[in-house]
């Protein structure tokens, strides 16, 4: 049993934590809630010994507790599984899985047998299947995610907290992750759970602690409280409904994809079109092949296609011809594709559109300054905006990626997994932004897991199925049904 009393935090003159109270029973899954910024991620940095409280304490089976390292708490049996996964990209799945804790034989040598036994049998428990040898950063996201789980569950963990595990995870997989937690909760395993998906909150959860700006607002056992009330404690209002009205009626085609087509991914022949002012849905298991068509349109990927804009043919062989030709995309990974870490809010949102605020070859900081205080007012990011982007959350620095490449005035924004990771005030204003960007004439694409946003955004959606449009759903069709029916490979009789 784990409880935190009373935890204050602060990162120089920046109060993270206030004052917050919080307890994890026996064999329990207990949800933290909150919306981004709130310091969920803070307050289980300091009970997993990467941060040092300031005041407060922790106290574990009664006894009080400081660990000074994450080494320290592992080694008390709690396992912390990040939202920004720690995989090391050059290294195989399986120098991954045993990074710092390799299995030697009696002669000191790495037994690679044993670990690939111990590997395979942790994936079989979650019904995960990975060749051992592939590079770890050539993996997906979703994949890297069960990497990272699978080696939570390879040592013997009394408290294993996740936040946001399902971000990038097929359903199916979602399905065998709650299985085992169930059966590990059973023997005996607690678990921290962090997600802004409520869905899942109501489904695995036994308890729900909501934080909002630093301290803990709510305490209450799950079956006790509803979708509402849970809103309302994490934003301090209510949200009247998840998804804005569309206003917007789409006009002519904008953007033609013929003939797209990657031996790497599987695909071959891919035709696609997008109207102007239309918010276009792509939807599909993980490993359909969603940002793949993405990343060859934008010449990321290597790939042979024909792209027509406003009736004009283009070639895209690289980004930059990309950005040149009115299109800008907003990948799924930001952490390494979007940001520069290490530099501040301000100069994220401003280095892909720099033209924009020169005059004969300076940078005018007046229109600079007034664009990012108004988009981090429309985006309710409350930082300082010369704040180095790597120490927000994982929410606020996706605003930021978005304010940078709609200040670059797109003709075309293709946003994949727009708001993975983002708690549901910020997903709402988001949202409001996509309606009022495309009332301005700018047509989105919208690669999406969460089947909620595809259908409750979406003008059209494209159904991708082993690398290859399955088919085209359009008004009252959209539907979960439907999407799925695609998705796995079935014909819809209308």
């Amino acid at each position: 049993m784990i409880k935190m009393s009373n935890i204050h935090k602060a990162f120089g003159a920046n109060k993270v934590l206030k004052g917050v109270d919080f307890s994890l029973n026996n064999q329990t899954v207990h949800a933290l809630m909150g919306e981004n910024g709130a310091g969920k991620s803070t307050l289980m940095n300091i009970l997993s010994g990467i941060h040092q409280h300031d005041n407060g304490e922790i106290f574990v089976d009664g006894t009080s507790v400081n660990y000074k390292s994450p080494k320290e708490s592992e080694q008390a049996g709690i396992q912390f599984i990040h939202q920004e996964l720690n995989i090391w990209p050059e290294m195989t799945v399986l120098e991954n899985l045993f990074v710092g804790k390799e299995l030697t034989t009696k002669f000191g040598k790495t037994d690679d047998k044993k670990m690939k036994a111990e590997a395979l049998k942790v994936f079989n428990r979650l019904d995960f299947h990975l060749p051992l040898n592939k590079v770890a950063g050539s993996c997906s996201i979703g994949e890297q995610q069960m990497i990272e789980i699978s080696k939570a569950l390879m040592t013997d963990a009394k408290v294993i907290i996740m936040d946001e595990p399902t971000a990038a995870l097929t359903d199916k997989e979602i399905d065998k992750l709650f299985e085992l937690i169930n059966q590990l909760k059973s023997e005996g395993v607690s678990f921290v759970y962090i997600s802004h998906r409520m869905d899942e909150i109501f489904r695995i959860s036994d308890e729900i602690t909501v934080m909002r700006d630093g301290v803990s607002v709510m305490h209450k056992h799950t079956e006790d409280t509803t979708y509402n009330e849970l809103v309302h404690a994490m934003v301090g209002r209510s949200l009247e409904q998840q998804f804005p009205d569309r206003t917007v009626t789409p006009g002519d085609v904008l953007l033609e994809v013929k003939a797209l087509s990657n031996d790497t991914f599987g695909m071959k022949g891919i035709n696609f079109n997008l109207r102007k002012g239309e918010i276009l849905g792509f939807s599909g298991l993980m490993g359909s092949g969603r940002t793949e068509i993405m990343r060859s349109l934008f010449g990321i990927d290597r790939g042979v296609k024909e792209v027509v804009i406003e009736g004009r043919s283009v070639t895209i062989k690289n980004p930059g011809d990309a950005i040149k030709h009115g299109l800008a995309l907003i990948t799924e990974n930001r952490k390494d594709e979007g940001l520069v870490l290490d530099a501040s809010i301000k100069d994220n949102m401003t280095m892909a559109n720099l033209k924009s605020f020169t005059k004969n070859g300076y940078i005018v900081n007046q229109p600079l300054e007034l664009f990012v205080d108004q988009m981090q007012q429309r985006l309710s990011i409350k930082s300082d905006k010369n704040l180095n982007v790597g120490a927000l959350s994982g929410g606020n620095q996706q605003k930021v990626v978005i304010a940078k490449w709609v200040g670059n005035g797109p003709k075309v924004l293709i946003l994949d997994e727009p708001t993975r990771g983002i708690d549901v005030g910020a997903k709402r204003e988001i949202y409001n932004l996509m309606n009022e960007l495309t009332e301005r004439g700018i047509s989105i694409i919208m690669v999406s897991s969460e089947m909620p946003e595809i259908i409750g955004l979406s003008d059209r959606v494209y159904v991708m199925q082993e690398g290859q449009i399955k088919g085209e759903l359009k008004g009252k069709h959209i539907s979960q049904e439907n999407i799925m029916t695609l998705a796995t490979g079935g014909e819809i009789n209308e």
